[in-house]
């Protein structure tokens, strides 16, 4: 069953919390009522959400969110007031944790309690510049205004993800195709090739020797070695999602090629979210710090994040930029030019843009340079292999010629 946190009054005076068990907020209410007290909040306990977030503290994928937003936008402008809104969407929701999530939203609107606020108490589960967005809005009173950029800034950074992804799946296919055949010729052809050498009794090339008793030694120990690499594996995810993130994303900004892409990639996320947040009304300082959590490469977003204390006692946010130095000197004049002019959104609007365009041209780069290299280098391997065991063929027949 549920468990709730519920802030009463009692009797006597006294506010404090109690914790209930109840099929919902409205039964965990409605019995403390019974009880003399006066119910001032209810939200759900911490096991229920930790129920929500069982695979990275997600509750849906980003696009089904984005859907979600749309839907709420259009609602919204359609003049319909949010209570109603989400009960229009609960009629149409599939996925039933997000359902009973924002079954939950509802609840807390119901009792009072902002949008922002019932969407905040998820957490993780739910980026921070969405319920800092929400809470801008709600504070101008322009809550359409504030989804419809949010919006924007999302489908920015989902259609960029996907055009990166979708321009690596042929060179990962190739990958994928190339070992598979070389571990099916270590595995299954090379020992064939073993048994059929043996009933000649002649002399192998040492090459040959080295590949057979690789191969062996492949064989008799694979459980082994699947063991040790998914044990492996999940050490490594491990250590990421813990100490060694910030070494890992760092390790990744300085990899040939990929790296100059993943750091344009974590400055447009930085600047495409601060722009969002401002132009919504969110102070400078608290949109800064948002905004560097929104950032995915936490190499990045650590230096983006020492920056706020100096913006706080008053240094401009592009000299700020410049000291850290993630960002190039053409993007920090003209966060400099928006400064200085009160075109601050716009600006940033424009860098995000300038970025947005030089991954683009370095992923094509990317891509066209990647592929040959694959092809060449997976094809002298196989060719290794090949030659390795028809090397004794040749010189067998040399043998049978002489």
């Amino acid at each position: 069953m549920p468990e709730f946190i519920v802030r009463v009054g009692t009797p006597d005076g006294a506010i404090t919390e109690r914790t209930v068990q109840a099929m919902s907020i409205r039964a965990a209410e409605e019995d403390l009522r019974q009880q003399g007290m006066h119910v001032f909040e209810a939200r759900r306990g911490d096991r229920h959400l930790r129920d929500f977030l069982p695979r990275g503290n997600k509750i849906i994928s980003t696009e089904h969110f984005l859907l979600f937003n749309q839907e709420l936008l259009a609602l919204v402008k359609a003049g319909l007031p949010i209570l109603q809104s989400f009960d229009i969407m609960l009629e149409r929701q599939k996925n039933l944790r997000f359902k009973e999530v924002l079954t939950d939203v509802r609840e807390k609107l119901k009792s009072g309690v902002a949008l922002s606020d019932a969407f905040a108490a998820y957490g993780p589960a739910f980026p921070p510049i969405y319920s800092t967005s929400l809470r801008a809005g709600e504070r101008s009173g322009d809550l359409e205004g504030v989804l419809r950029r949010f919006l924007r800034y999302q489908k920015i950074i989902v259609n960029l993800r996907k055009r990166v992804f979708g321009a690596l799946i042929y060179p990962a296919v190739l990958v994928t195709l190339s070992i598979g055949m070389v571990f099916i010729m270590l595995t299954k052809v090379i020992p064939k090739f073993a048994e059929f050498y043996q009933g000649f009794g002649a002399e192998l090339p040492w090459f040959t020797k080295f590949m057979i008793a690789f191969s062996r030694t492949l064989n008799t120990n694979l459980p082994i070695l699947l063991i040790v690499l998914v044990g492996g594996y999940f050490l490594f995810r491990r250590w990421i999602r813990t100490s060694g993130r910030v070494l890992w994303d760092n390790f990744k900004l300085n990899v040939p090629l990929a790296g100059g892409i993943l750091h344009r990639f974590a400055i447009m996320q930085f600047t495409q979210s601060l722009g969002t947040l401002l132009a919504g009304g969110t102070p400078m300082v608290p949109a800064i710090e948002i905004s560097s959590q929104s950032v995915t490469n936490q190499a990045i977003s650590t230096k983006i994040f020492g920056m706020v204390q100096n913006v706080r006692e008053g240094e401009p946010l592009w000299r700020s930029l410049e000291n850290t130095g993630a960002m190039s000197d053409l993007a920090v004049e003209m966060i400099k030019v928006g400064e200085s002019t009160g075109a601050l959104t716009e600006m940033l609007g424009n860098v995000s843009e300038f970025y947005d365009e030089e991954i683009e041209s370095r992923l094509t780069r990317l891509v066209s340079a990647i592929e040959p290299l694959i092809l060449v280098f997976m094809g002298t391997i196989i060719a290794v292999l090949l030659y390795a065991f028809y090397l004794p063929l040749f010189q067998l027949s040399n043998v049978a010629q002489q």
